[in-house]
C-alpha cells in the first residue's frame, strides 16, 4: 500500500455490529468515558456536556496539531495511513464503517495528508497524526506532488465531503503508533536492502582480495544458524574464488563480516517480529474491550523503537567495518595491487578520495548511533511524563542506512576497480555483480570526479 497499491475491503458487518455495540455501551455508560465525555491528557478530569461532546472529536485533531515541515514523504504516510486502518478494523478501537471506507478511499485516490516527521514530544503520537487526519475534516494541507495544498481543496477535487466524526472516532484517530509501525516496514525493508548489498560486498572483498575462505565455514558458527548461514552464503558465493598462497589470512575486517551481519539480520528479525505483535494488539485509550471502556498503553511503541535503534546500531558496525576493508584496499601490502588502487601511483590519485567519501559517510553515521528513543520529559504538567521516541529511532534509522548505502557505493567502486587491476574473472556466482558495477561505473583509468560514480551506483541500488 505505500508503493501504491489500491485497498480492497471486504464485508464491514462486523465493524458495524461492533460500532453498534460500543455506542449503546457509550450511552448506558455511569461514568466518565476518557477522551469521549472528558478532556484528554491533564484534562482528563473536565466533564463534557452533549454540546461540546458534539465538537470534541474534531477539535481532537485540530488543536494538537503544531507540527511543521519537513513532512514526511508521500509512502511513509500511505503506510501510515494503512496502518490505521488496520487498527480502525480491530475491534477494540469500535470505529464506524463509514470511517473505515473514509480512509481506504483516500489511499485509493492519493490523499496524501503532510505529516511532520520530526520535533513531536508527546506520549504516543497525538502530534503527527493530528496532522494526518485534520485533513479527513477538511483542516490543514496535504501534499501533491510535493506541494503543500489545503486539505478542504483536494477532498473537493475528489468529490468527497468532509467527514463527520462520530463519538470516540477523533480519539481513535490520534492513539496508537503507526507512525512508529510504519517506519518499522518501511526502514526494515531500506535495511533488509542494505543488508543484502553489505552480504555481496562482503563476499566480493573476499573473492578480488583472494583471501583463505576456510574461515567462512558454517560449522565455525557453532549452534549459530543465522551466523551459520551467512559464513556458507559468502563461501557459496565465493566457490572456486582464486586465493592467494602469499596471504595467511585477510584483515580482521574481512573475517568478521559475517559475524555483524548475522547481528544485523538478527537484529532485522527482531523488528519484523516485534511489528507483527503491535499491529494485531489494541492501542486505542480507552479500548472497547468485552463490552467495556478500558484505558490502555498500547500507544507506547518502546518495543518498536528500540528495535529499530538496535538495527541501526548494527547497522553502524557494518558501516565501520566497510570502510576499514575499503581502507585496505588502497594499500598494496594487503592487495599486492597498485597503491591507492591507481592505474598509475603518483601522478593519480586513484581512489584514495573515494575513501575519505566513505569515512565522511561514517562520521555521519556515528553521530547517529545513539538510541533515539530514550529520553523521556514532562510534557502535560505531570499527566505525560514518559515517551518512546520510536518516530524518531525509524528517522534516525532512516538516514543511516541512506548513509551506509553510499558507503557501499564506494567499497564496491573500491572492489571493481581492484578486480579490474588484478584481471581474474572472479568467482563465477559474483561475475554478474562485477558485470553491472563495471556498467555503471567505468574503471577509473585517469583521475575523475567520483561524486557523480557513487550517485549513479547509488540509483542503481534503487532499480535492483
Amino acid at each position: 500500500m505505500a508503493r501504491g497499491q489500491r485497498v480492497e475491503l471486504g464485508p464491514l458487518d462486523d465493524v458495524a455490529a461492533n460500532r453498534r455495540a460500543m455506542l449503546a455501551a457509550l450511552e448506558a455508560a455511569d461514568k466518565p468515558v476518557y477522551g469521549v465525555n472528558t478532556g484528554m491528557g491533564r484534562l482528563a478530569g473536565v466533564a463534557l456536556d452533549a454540546e461540546q461532546q458534539a465538537a470534541h472529536q474534531r477539535n481532537l485533531l485540530i488543536g494538537r496539531a503544531v507540527g511543521g515541515a519537513p513532512w514526511l514523504p508521500e509512502p511513509d504516510v500511505r503506510a501510515l495511513l494503512a496502518v490505521k486502518l488496520q487498527g480502525l478494523l480491530a475491534p477494540t478501537t469500535a470505529a464506524g464503517p463509514e470511517l473505515v471506507k473514509f480512509l481506504a478511499d483516500r489511499l485509493n485516490d492519493n490523499f496524501v495528508p503532510a505529516v511532520p516527521r520530526s520535533a513531536l514530544g508527546s506520549a504516543g503520537e497525538i502530534i503527527p497524526l493530528s496532522h494526518a487526519f485534520q485533513t479527513f475534516v477538511g483542516i490543514g494541507t496535504v501534499l501533491e506532488d510535493g506541494v503543500e495544498k489545503p486539505a478542504a481543496e483536494a477532498l473537493k477535487r475528489r468529490k468527497a465531503k468532509p467527514f463527520a466524526l462520530g463519538p470516540k472516532e477523533g480519539a481513535s484517530l490520534i492513539q496508537g503508533s503507526p507512525l512508529a509501525l510504519a517506519h518499522a516496514y518501511m526502514r526494515g525493508a531500506d535495511a533488509a536492502q542494505a543488508l543484502e548489498l553489505q552480504t555481496l560486498a562482503a563476499a566480493m572483498a573476499v573473492d578480488v582480495l583472494g583471501a583463505p575462505r576456510s574461515i567462512y565455514h558454517p560449522a565455525l558458527a557453532g549452534p549459530d544458524t543465522v551466523l551459520a548461514a551467512v559464513l556458507d552464503d559468502i563461501r557459496s558465493r565465493t566457490t572456486d574464488s582464486a586465493t592467494r598462497s602469499d596471504l595467511v589470512q585477510a584483515p580482521v575486517s574481512f573475517r568478521v563480516a559475517p559475524q555483524a551481519i548475522a547481528h544485523a539480520q538478527r537484529t532485522l528479525d527482531d523488528l519484523t517480529a516485534a511489528r507483527g505483535l503491535l499491529l494485531a494488539a489494541p492501542t486505542d485509550s480507552p479500548s472497547f474491550l468485552d463490552g467495556r471502556f478500558t484505558s490502555t498503553a498500547g500507544y507506547h511503541a518502546v518495543t518498536i523503537g528500540l528495535r529499530l535503534d538496535a538495527v541501526t546500531a548494527a547497522l553502524t558496525h557494518l558501516a565501520e567495518i566497510s570502510v576499514q576493508r575499503l581502507h585496505r584496499f588502497m594499500d598494496t601490502q594487503f592487495t599486492g595491487l597498485n597503491a591507492q588502487l591507481a592505474v598509475d601511483p603518483g601522478p593519480q590519485a586513484g581512489l584514495s578520495p573515494i575513501h575519505k567519501r566513505a569515512a565522511g559517510e561514517l562520521h555521519e553515521i556515528r553521530r547517529l548511533a545513539a538510541p533515539a528513543t530514550l529520553g523521556s520529559l514532562d510534557t502535560s504538567a505531570g499527566q505525560e511524563d514518559v515517551q518512546a521516541h520510536a518516530w524518531a529511532a525509524g528517522e534516525q534509522l532512516r538516514q543511516v542506512t541512506d548513509h551506509l548505502l553510499s558507503i557501499t557505493a564506494c567499497e564496491l567502486i573500491g572492489i571493481a576497480q581492484a578486480h579490474h587491476l588484478r584481471g581474474l574473472p572472479g568467482a563465477p556466482r559474483l561475475r554478474g555483480a562485477y558485470a553491472w558495477i563495471a556498467e555503471t561505473v567505468p574503471p577509473v583509468l585517469v583521475d575523475r570526479p567520483l561524486g557523480p560514480d557513487i550517485a549513479r551506483l547509488r540509483a542503481k541500488f534503487a532499480e535492483e
